[in-house]
């Protein structure tokens, strides 16, 4: 098993949405970076854990839990002319973005971006490394831990 920090924008997509939509399931679409695209393409797995993090917001942080819901499929958006995340170069029969489904799980409360950078535990986590600007990022087993069972915990 894995494990996942997937950045949403909430008024995109929150932990609130997803929990609300059929089987608390939604699929992670829009995204625009090939290293993001090829962790869902080539490394999730179903039953992977994720840390579903707020970004581009007021306070941006680990909003709730959820899990890795599908294997990697072409993302609608790219084919969709309507679409922010429309991409002319993409082709049905080659499509170039992949996304996974997420299940959310659990809303948790919110743990800032601050409060992370707070704990040594966490030095090393790829969300905090500066300048990275990833909307999915790698998370170890030991800062999995520490953060559901310390910083989440009874939450």
């Amino acid at each position: 098993m894995r494990y996942w920090l997937m950045k949403s924008e909430p008024d995109e997509c929150s932990i609130d949405d997803a929990l609300a939509a059929p089987g608390g399931i939604v699929p992670w679409t829009g995204v625009r970076n090939y290293q993001a695209r090829n962790y869902m393409r080539d490394e999730m797995r179903i039953g992977d854990g994720v840390l579903f993090y707020h970004s581009s917001c007021d306070e941006p942080g680990i909003a709730g839990l959820a899990e890795v819901a599908s294997g990697p499929y072409p993302d609608p958006t790219q084919f969709d002319r309507a679409s922010e995340y429309f991409d002319a170069a993409s082709k049905r029969e080659a499509p170039r973005w992949m996304l996974v489904d997420i299940r959310a799980l659990k809303k948790t409360r919110l743990v800032p971006l601050a409060e992370l950078r707070a704990h040594r535990e966490l030095a090393n986590m790829a969300v905090l490394r500066r300048g990275n600007r990833l909307s999915i990022t790698p998370v170890t087993a030991d800062e999995w831990r520490f953060i559901t069972r310390t910083l989440l915990k009874g939450a």
